[in-house]
């Protein structure tokens, strides 16, 4: 494995927005714009801007600037109360796929899904084994229509404090246990999206690094992790400001083989608050200086 890390001192080269991150200042058009008057060449829209925007109109417009995507949020949430949720979920993946397709994404990011219902205080049922099984299945039968279309899908763990509401997979290794089981072929179909924050606490994450390899890291969030936190969800912090040894893990990551787009993804009401002109300038400043 190469023990080289890139440089990003003299470019933003391979600096990617996700939206989500000034998505309170603007519509998805305007941050194509803005992305692209800085030379930012590729961003992760979220499906429900998208919609907003138009998926024919979104896909024009990136055609338009020549710009990439690293990734498409979001698929998954798999888990349902019965099997008419099971098979809605299904549907909706797909459809997820299809759009992803259309506009040129590497990957489709899954956030697999918990207990059902519990993002609204009312969970079905409070078996995160169950859960865990349906998220195991609605991959498996995801990942037949990904390959017939060829659109790798990348699982996402994310923190254990999330672990009833949004995803029952919460480290690296659980990932890349469902892509081995899924996947054993190791062909590219099925990796993982690894967001620094939620993965940069694990023990294990560097080990966990070097098993996934380049063939399985199919996407690199960043951002970080303040102290104390405020909001379990809408508090991350800018890269620099909190406790994530981001350039130790960017090195780990490159050095199993990646070398694709470092992406910007900050849930923040203190950013959303800012002008969006101030967020993608200082996210081109600390990818530089701090990424």
């Amino acid at each position: 494995m190469s023990k080289v890390i890139r440089s990003f001192e003299a470019s933003h080269q391979w600096l990617s927005i996700n939206t989500a991150t000034v998505r309170r200042q603007w519509t998805l058009d305007r941050i194509i714009d803005e992305c692209a008057r800085r030379e930012i060449r590729a961003i992760s829209p979220w499906r429900d801007q998208v919609q907003a925007a138009g998926l024919q109109a979104t896909a024009r417009q990136l055609r338009a600037h020549g710009m990439q995507l690293s990734g498409y949020c979001r698929g998954g949430f798999f888990p349902a109360a019965d099997e008419a949720g099971l098979r809605a979920a299904l549907d909706d993946n797909r459809h997820a796929i299809d759009e992803a397709m259309t506009l040129g994404a590497p990957c489709l990011v899954l956030v697999v899904g918990s207990l059902p219902g519990a993002l609204n205080g009312q969970p079905a049922y409070t078996s995160l084994a169950r859960a865990r099984s349906e998220v195991r299945d609605g991959i498996a039968a995801t990942l037949a229509h990904a390959r017939q279309v060829g659109l790798p899908l990348a699982i996402e763990p994310l923190h254990p404090m999330q672990a009833a509401e949004r995803a029952c997979v919460n480290t690296l290794a659980q990932a890349l246990d469902l892509c081995d089981e899924l996947d054993p072929q190791r062909s590219g179909a099925l990796g993982v999206a690894l967001d620094a924050y939620h993965v940069w606490w694990d023990p294990q994450l560097q080990a966990q690094i070097e098993r996934a390899g380049r063939e399985r890291l199919l996407a690199y969030h960043v951002c970080d992790w303040l102290t104390p936190t405020r909001d379990l969800l809408n508090d991350r912090g800018m890269m620099g400001d909190g406790v994530i040894e981001l350039r130790q893990l960017r090195g780990w990551v490159e050095a199993a083989g990646y070398r694709g787009f470092a992406e910007v993804e900050i849930f923040s009401e203190h950013w959303w608050q800012r002008p969006g002109e101030d967020v993608l300038d200082t996210c081109i400043a600390r990818h530089r200086s701090v990424v």
